[in-house]
Formats: C-alpha cells, structure tokens, sequence
C-alpha cells in the first residue's frame, strides 16, 4: 500500500480549457515528451534515492538476497512511463533449482521520491524488494530505452466519443473479472444526475503526478513495519531480533541523514509498537526489571526522539506535533524510565551547566519521574535562533576581533575562538542532531567550540583546585562537582563527539571497507584533517580533538549511579569507548596529545577520576587507565606506571585513617558495603582492578623497583582473596615460560601474593582453599629451598593444621619435591627437620585430625616418632574418637608396632558403644580387627580386651562372631619375643572366653525380646534363623541345650499370643 499520495484519492484533472494559460494549463504532448524524456529519478531535485545509498545486501534489504544482478538491464523487459507512473516486467532468471520467474513491478514516483510501489513477488518488508530496485535502477541507468507517455487524463482528452468507446470495452474484455463489477458502477453512479461523482468536476488521474500544494514523501509500508516491529518484539531475546531492530533504527538515522520525512514517521511507527509490547505490563505487575537487550533498544529509541527533535529545520507544527506525542507516551504507566528503576535527580536537559563546588550530594529535591522520553521532551524547548550558535555552525572562521581578546568573555576564549556555554550532554546532542541530519561540517563546528570550552573549563578547575589542594589533602576527601556522569549518560556525549570527530579524518577508500573471510569488518583507517578555523597556524587535527574529548570525559570524576543498569551502562558505554580508542594508531602528534591530557588528569584535583584525592562513591578508573597505561608505556613508563598506580584505588571498599593522616588506609572485607545506592557492579569493578594490576605485573617483570611498587599497591588496594590469587597466578605464569628460564623477581612477587591469599582466607570459608594451598607450595619450590623452609616455619600464620601436615609438609616432603629441585643431603636434613617440627606442633594443637600424619612424617626420626606416639596417648582420653584411634592402631600394626597398636585399639573400645540393633555398624570390622590383634598377641591381651568388648559391644552375632574366631585357633599366634605359645585351644568354659560365652548368651536373649516387641509377620521367616543362630552360641556351653530349651518354653509363655509365629518356633525347636 503507497504511503503519501493516495493513489485512489489523487487530484482531479479539470477537463481544459479554452485558454491554455490558467493554472490547469496541460502541456503538448510532443513538448511535454522531448522535455521529460532525458529525465532521470535522481535528477529531479537535488535529493538523493535513499534506497540506492547501498548495495542490495542483508544489512539494507535484510530479508531478500537478489538472484540475479540488478545492475544488469537484461532481465528488464520495455518499461512505459506513463508521466508519474513506471511499471514494467522482471526477469529472475532460473537456477538449477528454481525455474525462472517474471514479476510485474509498477512505480508511482513524485518530486524526486517514490510514492508508492507494486510488485508481483509479494514481498512483505519495510525496504523495496529486489524487482523493484532492479526497475528504479534500469530507469536511472537507461533513460533513452524507456518510453514515456502522457498521463492519461492528457491521452483520453485526445480520443473522440468512438474511439473513447472502443477504449473502455477493450479495457473490459482485457480484465473484465476484475474490472467489470467497478466499471458496472462507475457507469450506474455516472448515468445517476445525484450521484457524489457528478458533483464533483473533473475526474482522478493517478498518471498525473500530485498538486503543489500536496504533501509527498518516500514510499513506506506503515503496516509492513508493525508488523514487523511487532513480531522482532514478540521474538524477545533472541538474537536475530535485536538485530533486526538495530537494523531498522539504523535505517531511520539513515532517512534522517537523507532528510527523508519518513524518518520521523518510521520512528513514530516503531515507538508504537515498543509501546503496545506486553511485557511491559508484565514487567510493571511482577516489578521485575526488562533485559540488558531490551533495556538497550528502548535507549536508542530515546536516544533517536532526541535526534528527531533537534532537527534544526523542522517546523513548529512538526514540533508540536512530536511534543504532543511524546508526552503521551511519556505519561503512560508503563513507560520505562530512563535509569531502569529508580527516579532521577539529574538536571534538566535545557539547564546551563553549572559548576559548584559547594554541592553537596544530601541536597536532595524532588525526584520527578524520567522515562526514556524526557530528554527529547525537553529537547522540544531548544532552538537554533541563537545567533552565536548560527555563527559557529555556519562558519569556519567565526573568531572574536583581536582588540576584544583581553578580560573574561562568555562567548570566546582567549585566542578568540568561539564558545559553546550549555550543559554539556544538551550541547553534545546537538552535535548528534546536526550530524544526524545530515550537516557534518556543522557538526564540527560545534564539536570544536564545545571541545574549546571543556579546554578553558578544565584550565579554570586546575586554578581552583590550586588554591584548595593543602585543605583537600589535608581532609583527605573531596565532593563530587559533577552533576552528571558524561560516561553512560543516556545522550553518549563523549561518544557523539568523538564519532563526529573521527569520521571527518576517515579514509573511506575500499581497501578500508573491505570484509575479511571470517565476516568481521576491517578496523578503519584514520589520517590528520587540519582543524579548519581561522588562525592559520592552527596545526591542530579533527584526530587530535578526538583523543582530546575521549580522554576528557572519560577521566572526568563522577559518582556512581544508582540502580542495576544505570552502573552496568557506565561500564558498557566506557568498553566501547575505550574499544574505539583502540582503533587509533598513536603516531607522534596523538602521543603529544596523549601525555598532555594524562598529566592535566593528574593534576585536576576534584575534577579528575585520577586526581590526588577522590570522593568515597566515584566511579573508578581502572578500565581506563589500563588502556592508558598500554598506550603511554612505550613512550613514557614513568607517566603509566604513575597514572596506573594512582587508577589501583577502590575507595568504597576502604575506610579513611583519620584527618591528617590519608596514608594508610585500613582495609575491609570485599563485600558491597551497607549503603544507598548499592554497587550492583562491584565484582566487574573489582575484576577491572586486578586486569590493571596483571597489566602493570606483566610490563614489569624483571624490573625488581617497579614490581616492588605494583606489589605494594596490589596489597593496599585490592581486598578480594579470589583476585589476588589470580593476579599470583598470572604472575607464576609469566615468571615461568615453558621456553625460557624463571624469572626471579616475579616468582617472588608471586609468591607474596599467594602468602597474602593464605593470610586472608586462613580463618574465612573458600571453597578454593586446597587449590590456594597446593599452589602455593608450588610457587614456594619454584623459588627455592628457602621458600620452603620459610612457610613451613611460619606455617600457623599461614595454613591450618591439617593444611600443614597433610599438604603442606607431605608435598615438601615427597621424592619428587626433592628431586625438583636437587638438594644435597644438609638442606634434606633441614627440610625433613622443619617438616618435623611442623607435624609436633600441629599434632599439640589438633590431634585429632593431625596425630596419623605427623606421625608418617616423624617416621625416620625415632626421638619425633616417641614424641608424636605420646601426644596421641595423651590426647585420646579427651578429645580423639574411635574411629580416629582405630585407624591409628591399624597404621601402628603395619609399621611393626603391635603392641603399641594394641594400646591404642583398648583406648578407641573405651569410646565406642554398640547397640543391640547395629549390626552393619562401621566399627565392627575395627572390633573384629582388635580382637584378632589381642587373640594374636596372646592370652593376656586377650583377657584384657574382652571385657572392654563385652562392655562396648552389645550387638549379639558380633558378640557371637567373635566368640568363634577366638575358639578357632590357639592365642600367641604372633610370637613376641620372650613370651611362650602353649598352642592350645581356649575353652569356653575358662576365662577369658567364659564371660564372652556369657555376654554373647545374653545379648541374644536381650535381642530376641527387643525384636519380639515390634515383629510383623513378614519377618517371621528371618526371627527363626536369628533363633537358629542364638542356639549354636547356647550349645558351646556345658548345659547350653537346657539353657536353650528354656528359654524357648519361656518365649512360649510369654508370647503365646502370637500363635502363628510360636506355630514356626514349635515346628523348629519343639
């Protein structure tokens, strides 16, 4: 469907005259032919065709790859013009796969702009389709091979009533099933003398081309872009959607630059759609916040009612229009507003900049509501009738008179170059307006008379702060100047203004357009343009003055902002500015310009992120002063390394020393402190610091003063063990390539770092601690011999006791520890001597976990190897468990020491308490092991271990069990020398087994009426073998079959009540 002239309600061609000279003169046809005939489209006013700005690829039509050359006029078959009116037939030729297909494409074009176009392929999108842009170009490119006509109103005033005749029924026979049925009431209405077309003089001619007076603009399918709006919306997050629609909002800043009308009005079509989108009611309801992705379309899209707004050659009426738009959408409730989810204090967009240094960040007023369309509804009070403003963008050499160049002037600096006095971000939008609008040498104008006054504004702060610096550094603080933050301000002005500077002095040659095979495009290529103004010793370059801005706004001190996506948006914006710096080659005019900022940015005082005193709350500098710092060391290390140790800072994480005294900062825990705004994107800000602090370890290895400073600030400013190990990792790595030998300054660095990390996580939980502690003995034994004897000496300020023993020392200990690093055997007796030391001392402090380790370490020493055994003695009446024993027992046994294993299994009986019912109890097999150890040893130790048993085991088949391992072999099977093996057999009716044969009786009689009490039939079958059992351990005494048989009668007694289960019992045993 056209959009602008409306094809069905076209004007009316008046039937002519006697007199040709009125204002409904028609021209002769053969004048009227030879003076259109050399016509082209693009001739027809000094507009450009916006669709032809590009080549026909996926980024201008994203949904049409072109099968065929549009350049090519082969496919075009003969194409009448009919005065405003192109139509014609395109070929696509056929493919092995697809036959060949011809589409019918008509064209409606008016004062230089397509009004409307038809295509037979049925194309669904917002940018012409191939067929189309294959016809436009066939007329632009082959003006003589097309035939033009009359319109038709001119054709048919030349026909008689016959021939008229004739073409009407000829019309019809050739369409009559899709003419007929109008033609049919054309006639009935016209033979009606009240019909509304008799009313109406004259009849439409749609050949014939608009009025003057009517308005016109490029053909756009306003349906075909909701649509699509909608449905890239609907799509959410996906990729491909977000990029449709940044396509789209490029294609309007296009139309903008064109000076297309359309632009405005693809816009108003797009911010109906964000606006009618449901999730943001979802959103509002469940007071969650949209995604990053959507967050940053709904930017753009206010970024670009800003742009519309200040066109500086739009009309009042448009003006009042857009306002009135704007505030409607504004007011909605579910309009998102410009911070994500708070409210904003920030100044009006219209509001002159104002610096006070007396502004105090309690004062706080009312906090209106800001949504995404505030700024560009204060836009709509900005006006370009300032004739200073007109001066500077109209003229490159608009300059004050040398005789007005002494004293202060608001318009002029003192070189007599113009000024640009307006709250910066509002000044900058400007810029973006103009150069949107396709005036970039006006752009320029503005963007250095902006640049000029940040000059003299940054000249006046260095003379304030001049004269505060004693009191600044004497309080140690400073206030925020700043009203707003330009990095991540919603209007981008470092962004804008460096674009603007950097693509005067780009080289648009094709080898620079060029796209490489992996699909990335060429970095640009930029070269010096001479800043045009009127001193003609300027040697300034547009280049220059990009750097200049960049790094301007970038150092500027500001506070953070408050909310999730206000923060992270400060952090996004300054990546991409940071990236674009990056782009730049720094020859030596940029590093001149280089040097000179980084030294007025450390010496701005308040007014700089990198001044000598900061407040508590600014953003930190730590992303930009990397970049900083890689591009000023190869040509001044002493000014990076400044910059960059002075950028290491982190105020919110410290708290200040008293007044007076700013030197020593003491630290705090990294977490996000206990204030309002909290820092939501503390952990990248920390991540930033610690890339910084790599940056400078890296530049420095094998500079042992430099690598001492880095260290210094490492320790002083980053508080997050996590990062720190890192930044030691990264420092092990670079001091040890795999090619070349170690560098010693490094690893030590390394390894100071990692004995920070021990320090800091020694009584905090990290569930990376083993790793911390594996690497550091790691780093210590690539630093050498020494290292180790140190942290094993200071191992209690370092590493917990089970740390020490069972990782620390056992590594340090290990073959391959001692084959590393090729020791003689003086510094292995002072190694195993310090392990030793190390495992007493940890086996004092915790037994329990330490006594088994120190005593494998203590092994080769046999005064350590005492002292260990007795610690454990000492301690395992109080504080070691059973099972702690047991396993020291076992240990003791396989070293050759059984009875000293002995001594420890009786202690770990003393602590261990088995109950009837435990019978898959994990101790049993230590019980088990313990008594075979005492029944080897001999019958005293036997005698003196089962009454511990029959004390601490009350479970009837372990009882039972260990009867009958002990009456399965004679005891003293061992052989200690100077003990005597009778070789005999033990009774059971001696002691010691007596009193197990006793235990072991009572134990089953206990158990069966325990399991009695709560039995249920289905274990019936299981409660007879357990009976079965019970009597072979009643039958190993003397009168074991009557003790048996009475304790049946007994259950009988008792139990009778069961009687299915007495039924079995009786079956059984009778």
């Amino acid at each position: 469907m056209g959009v602008g002239r409306d094809l069905r309600r076209s004007h009316l061609v008046q039937p002519p005259a006697q007199s040709r000279t009125g204002p409904n003169y028609i021209i002769p046809a053969k004048v009227w032919s030879s003076w259109v005939q050399s016509w082209r489209l693009h001739h027809l006013s000094r507009e450009p065709v916006p669709v032809l700005r590009h080549p026909p690829s996926e980024e201008v039509f994203p949904n049409i790859q072109p099968k065929f050359p549009l350049l090519q006029p082969e496919p075009i078959a003969p194409c009448p013009v009919v005065c405003f009116h192109l139509s014609g037939t395109v070929t696509e030729p056929g493919t092995a796969t697809e036959p060949e297909m011809t589409y019918k494409v008509a064209i409606s074009f008016d004062r230089c702009k397509i009004t409307s176009v038809t295509c037979g392929c049925g194309n669904k999108d917002i940018f012409y389709c191939a067929h189309v842009v294959a016809l436009s170009l066939y007329r632009i490119r082959k003006p003589d091979q097309v035939k033009l006509r009359l319109p038709i109103s001119e054709t048919l005033f030349q026909m008689n009533r016959d021939q008229l005749q004739k073409f009407v029924q000829y019309l019809i026979t050739a369409h009559h099933t899709e003419v007929l049925p109008t033609a049919q009431k054309l006639a009935d209405e016209i033979l009606s003398s009240n019909s509304e077309i008799n009313q109406v003089h004259g009849a439409p001619d749609p050949t014939a081309g608009a009025s003057i007076d009517d308005e016109n603009c490029w053909h756009l399918d306003e349906e075909q872009v909701r649509e699509q709006v909608k449905l890239f919306l609907s799509q959410g997050g996906y990729y491909g959607s977000g990029k449709q629609l940044n396509s789209m909002f490029a294609k309007v800043r296009e139309m903008l630059r064109m000076r297309d009308s359309n632009g405005a009005r693809m816009l108003t079509l797009i911010t109906e759609q964000f606006m009618a989108d449901p999730r943001l009611s979802l959103w509002r309801q469940q007071g969650t916040g949209m995604t990053d992705k959507c967050r940053q379309l709904w930017d753009e899209l206010g970024a670009l009612w800003v742009c519309v707004v200040l066109n500086p050659h739009c009309k009042l009426e448009e003006k009042s229009c857009w306002l009135r738009q704007l505030r409607k959408w504004s007011d909605m409730d579910v309009c998102p507003l410009e911070d994500g989810n708070y409210g904003n204090e920030l100044p009006n967009i219209t509001n002159a900049l104002t610096q006070s240094a007396g502004h105090s960040q309690g004062e706080e007023g009312a906090r209106p509501r800001r949504t995404v369309f505030t700024r560009a509804i204060e836009g709509c009070d900005l006006h370009w009738q300032d004739s200073h403003l007109q001066r500077i963008i109209s003229s490159d050499f608009y300059m004050s008179p040398s005789y007005q160049r002494e004293g202060e002037s608001l318009l002029f600096n003192s070189q007599g170059q113009p000024l640009w006095l307006e709250h910066v971000p509002t000044a900058c939008a400007r810029v973006d307006a103009l150069r949107s609008h396709g005036y970039p040498k006006e752009a320029l104008r503005l963007t250095v008379a902006i640049i000029n006054t940040l000059r003299l504004q940054q000249q006046r702060q260095l003379e304030i702060y001049k004269h505060q610096k004693k009191e600044l550094l004497q309080r140690g603080a400073t206030t925020i100047t700043n009203l707003e933050g330009w990095v991540g301000h919603p209007l981008n002005p470092v962004g804008c203004l460096f674009l603007t500077l950097t693509e005067a002095c780009r080289l648009e040659e094709e080898s620079c357009l060029e796209i490489s095979d992996a699909g990335d495009a060429k970095p640009p290529v930029y070269q010096h343009v001479p800043v045009a103004t009127g001193s003609p010793d300027s040697s300034e370059s547009y280049l220059a003055l990009a750097l200049e801005v960049a790094l301007v706004g970038m150092g500027q001190q500001r506070v953070m902002p408050e909310g999730l996506y206000a923060q992270d948006k400060v952090c996004r914006n300054e990546e991409q500015i940071i990236a674009r710096l990056q782009e730049l080659e720094l020859d030596a005019a940029l590093v001149q310009t280089l040097r000179k900022q980084c030294i007025l940015l450390l010496e701005g005082g308040p007014f700089s992120g990198l001044g000598e005193v900061i407040h508590r709350e600014s953003v930190p500098m730590h992303t930009f002063a990397k970049y900083l710092f890689s591009a000023l060391l190869p040509h001044d290390a002493d000014l990076a390394y400044k910059l960059a140790l002075r950028a290491m800072r982190l105020p919110v994480l410290e708290t200040t020393a008293p007044s007076g005294d700013v030197s020593h900062p003491h630290h705090l825990v990294s977490v996000v402190p206990s204030r309002y705004p909290r820092w939501f994107t503390l952990g990248h800000l920390e991540s930033q610091q610690c890339e910084l602090a790599s940056t400078m370890l890296t530049a420095a290895k094998g500079d042992m003063l430099r690598l001492r400073t880095v260290l210094e600030a490492i320790q002083k400013n980053i508080h997050s063990s996590s990062l720190i190990f890192k930044l030691a990792q990264d420092a092990f790595k670079i001091a040890t390539p795999a090619d070349n030998s170690s560098d010693t300054t490094l690893l030590n660095v390394a390894l100071e770092l990692g004995l920070q990390v021990m320090r800091m996580t020694l009584s905090t939980l990290n569930w990376r601690r083993r790793e911390m502690v594996r690497w550091l003995v790691t780093c210590a034994t690539e630093v050498g011999v020494r290292a180790l004897v140190s942290i094993l000496q200071s191992w209690y300020t370092l590493f917990t006791p089970t740390e020490a023993t069972s990782i620390v020392a056992a590594t340090v200990m290990s073959h391959n520890t001692i084959l590393r690093l090729s020791l003689d055997y003086p510094q292995r007796e002072e190694l195993a001597s310090c392990a030793r030391t190390l495992a007493l001392q940890c086996a004092m402090k915790d037994p329990q976990n330490c006594a088994l380790s120190a005593l494998t370490l203590c092994e080769k020493d046999h005064i350590a190897f005492e002292t260990a055994y007795q610690i454990v003695i000492d301690a395992a009446s109080t504080g070691m468990t059973y099972s702690q024993l047991f396993t020291i027992a076992r240990y003791m046994e396989h070293r050759g020491y059984p009875l000293r294993a002995f001594k420890l299994a009786s202690l770990a009986m003393t602590h261990l308490n088995l109950a009837y019912n435990q019978d898959t109890h994990p101790a049993i097999n230590d019980v088990l092991w313990a008594c075979a150890l005492s029944h080897s040893l001999g019958k005293n130790e036997l005698a003196a271990i089962i009454p511990l048993v029959v004390k601490s085991v009350h479970c009837a088949t372990v009882l039972s069990d260990i009867l009958r391992r002990c009456t399965m072999t004679a005891p003293g099977l061992a052989g200690i020398p100077g003990r005597r093996n009778s070789g005999k057999l033990m009774s059971t009716d001696k002691a010691p087994l007596r009193q197990l044969l006793d235990a072991t009786i009572s134990a089953y009689i206990n158990t069966t009426h325990s399991r009695l009490t709560h039995i249920s039939p289905r274990h019936y079958g299981e409660f007879i073998e357990f009976l079965s059992k019970a009597r072979e351990t009643f039958l190993l005494a003397q009168d074991g079959h009557i003790q048996f048989a009475q304790f049946i009668d007994n259950l009988k007694q008792i139990y009778k009540g069961k009687k299915k289960l007495m039924m079995l019992v009786r079956e059984r045993f009778g």
